[in-house]
């Protein structure tokens, strides 16, 4: 039996439903978004720790740098924090390089997507996690870090291309090279 919330490896991920801040909406605050707005798809839930913060920012922005190849690869990208979609906004208007992500930001202050995922700090803050959701919603990667470093979105982007190729992948694939055969 799993002692906390039991998110595994090639099962169904938590599913999950809250307010967001779209980039691509800028003005409809409280938009929900949900696992299931992505079914089909490909999904990166990106969650960090908060708004107008020093490491954050650089994980987003490059992230949003590379939302276009995401997109590419049929994946939508989803940040989270446990900020409000108000301070969401704000931190926009204040770093016009967050306003310009290309992807929607939830509002987890209830902390149950953080929970779900396994990645809320003591502090009530979400750790690092990066989870790779396939278009039936089954988890296939997730990486977390602690608070004070953040991760490398290329191979976020790397690890969504491997699995995309249904391949046995060896390590430091790129896309392009030799797979090892069927998974």
């Amino acid at each position: 039996m799993c002692e906390t919330n039991c998110l595994r490896i090639g099962h169904p991920a938590p599913e999950f439903s809250a307010a967001a801040w779209d980039p691509r909406h800028p003005d409809k605050m409280n938009h929900q978004v949900s696992l299931k707005d992505f079914k089909g798809k490909w999904t990166l839930l990106f969650f960090y720790p908060l708004d107008f913060t020093f490491v954050c920012p650089t994980e987003l922005i490059h992230l949003g740098e590379l939302n276009k190849e995401f997109e590419k690869l049929n994946c939508q990208i989803v940040a989270a924090s446990t900020d409000s979609v108000f301070s969401h906004q704000a931190w926009a208007k204040q770093d016009e390089r967050i306003g310009k992500l290309g992807f929607p930001i939830l509002s987890d202050m209830s902390q149950e997507v953080a929970f779900d995922y396994d990645v809320l700090h003591k502090d009530g803050i979400a750790l690092r996690g990066a989870f790779l959701i396939d278009p039936d919603g089954i988890l296939q990667s997730m990486t977390v870090n602690n608070l004070s470093v953040g991760r490398n979105p290329e191979e976020l982007l790397r690890t969504l291309k491997a699995f995309q190729t249904g391949d046995l992948c060896p390590v430091n694939w790129e896309a392009g090279e030799k797979t090892l055969g069927k998974a």
